[in-house]
């Protein structure tokens, strides 16, 4: 498993999910917002990073009793110890939000060891602990049961099904505070460049409308909005403007 580069990293973080979302629609993919997952810390810098997955199945009483969690083929420790720097923990947890898929103390591991996020839909307990962290964490909720009491690590770095979406090992993860969205690896470079730029255009709209103007011509831009645009500067107020 390979990090992306800082680079790439970098124009992802100035994109948004909102965005994101917008490109990869364009592109026939509609399928890649997470569903029913919140940051446990809204306002954090955006999550980025490949996806380094775990997959749950239900668990079973003789297998998944009170103590397994210390046992060395426990594939949920197993993914702790080997999930790559750089990446973001997906966690499969079938959508069941009763059960906690993780709780501060592996969280803290995987910070420890320079992953980027966790996300799972499912539920998640010490809540208020983990929402102190600098980690992004993203979830259905709190949950006080443990883990072995719903769910079985059966896979690590596989495809998964996280919130209804296909995620596949690799693939490009990003989260803000509004959603966390799914890009195809393959796709990473021209989605994070694109997204960039349309966040770059979209910040001078914004300056246009709240000038006056109306939003015909200016959303979507028409050739005398796309000039004013092409003149701009950050920072610097819109040429030409009348309501």
């Amino acid at each position: 498993m390979t990090d992306i580069s800082a680079d790439l990293r970098h124009a992802f973080s100035q994109c948004s999910s909102a965005t994101l979302s917008t490109l990869l629609v364009k592109r026939g993919l509609r399928n890649t917002a997470i569903r029913g997952v919140r940051p446990l810390r809204p306002g954090l810098p955006p999550m980025v990073g490949p996806a380094f997955t775990l997959r749950y199945i239900p668990a079973r009483e003789d297998i998944d009793a009170y103590g397994s969690g210390g046992d060395p083929a426990n594939l949920q420790r197993q993914a702790i110890e080997i999930a790559p720097g750089g990446h973001v923990f997906v966690v499969d947890c079938r959508g069941d939000a009763d059960i906690a898929g993780i709780g501060s103390i592996l969280v803290r591991r995987l910070r420890e060891r320079g992953l980027r996020g966790v996300v799972l839909d499912g539920g998640v307990r010490d809540t208020t602990a983990i929402a102190g962290f600098d980690l992004p964490v993203y979830c259905a909720g709190a949950a006080a049961p443990p883990n072995y009491a719903g769910h079985h690590a059966a896979d690590i770095d596989v495809p998964v099904t996280c919130g209804g979406v296909a995620v596949y090992p690799g693939d490009i993860v990003f989260g803000d505070s509004e959603a966390v969205i799914v890009v195809p690896r393959h796709l990473a470079e021209e989605i994070a460049t694109e997204g960039a730029a349309m966040e770059r255009r979209e910040r001078f709209l914004i300056t246009e409308i709240e000038a006056g103007r109306s939003i015909v011509g200016v959303y979507p831009p028409d050739a005398a909005t796309v000039a004013r645009y092409e003149a701009w500067t950050p920072g610097e107020v819109s040429p030409d403007r009348t309501p």
